[in-house]
């Protein structure tokens, strides 16, 4: 389902998702997994793997995805915890923003459009990336992996994030930069306005993007 949206415009909420939108953070995700399913699997991952493996999801999924079967709960723990230590050995004190992203949060706030985060990410990673970034403080509501029971592409938390913020996702504009995620948030009925930080404009269009950008500058004069 693709949402098609007119300028200037306002949404009921925004529903933001974290890494490769936040910030661009994405390069030390794709080392991470590569390092840990070769060590930890014996899986040599291409780049086809990153892109259509990888990108987006939880780490059950994306385990079952590379392996075709699901992991057993212990072997979820173990590579969950390798992989995400290692990211975030890669990225401490690499981290910033993705360009335009607090002048776009301050005209939320001050238009008083209440925005979430939904991620795939865990409770650590989530904690790790908004300090790093100075962000702990602007995103109380948070939708994180551990939260839903089926991660993206399917719509759950995206329906989570917009009923966190007591709105129907249909009246929420989302924010994505992994096909599984624009699918989500589409297939929740959000209109989505995916970031080009980690796939081609012509990826995320086909997932179900109304439209593509490759940062947040200008977004603050988009809104009615």
């Amino acid at each position: 389902m693709v949402s098609s949206i007119s300028f200037p415009f306002t949404p009921a909420g925004v529903l933001f998702d974290m890494d490769g939108v936040l910030t661009s953070n994405n390069v030390f995700h794709r080392q991470a997994w590569r390092e840990v399913a070769l060590s930890h699997m014996g899986l040599s991952l291409t780049e086809d793997d990153l892109d259509t493996k990888v990108d987006g999801g939880r780490n059950p999924e994306i385990m079952q995805r590379l392996t075709g079967r699901p992991p057993s709960p212990e072997e979820a723990m173990i590579l969950h915890t390798a992989k995400e230590e290692r990211y975030r050995a890669l990225a401490r004190g690499a981290l910033r923003e993705v360009a335009g992203l607090s002048a776009y949060l301050d005209v939320l706030s001050a238009r008083q459009i209440p925005y979430a985060l939904v991620t795939s990410a865990d409770r650590i990673n989530v904690e790790f990336g908004l300090e790093a970034l100075g962000l702990s403080e602007r995103f109380p509501q948070r939708i994180l992996g551990e939260d839903v029971m089926r991660g993206k592409p399917h719509p759950e938390p995206f329906e989570l994030g917009a009923a966190r913020l007591g709105l129907d996702p249909r009246h929420c504009l989302a924010h994505e930069d992994a096909v599984s995620g624009v699918m989500s948030a589409a297939a929740a009925g959000c209109a989505v306005v995916a970031l080009s930080t980690t796939q081609t404009d012509a990826a995320l269009l086909a997932a179900g993007a109304a439209l593509v950008v490759p940062d947040f500058q200008n977004w603050p004069g988009w809104l009615a």
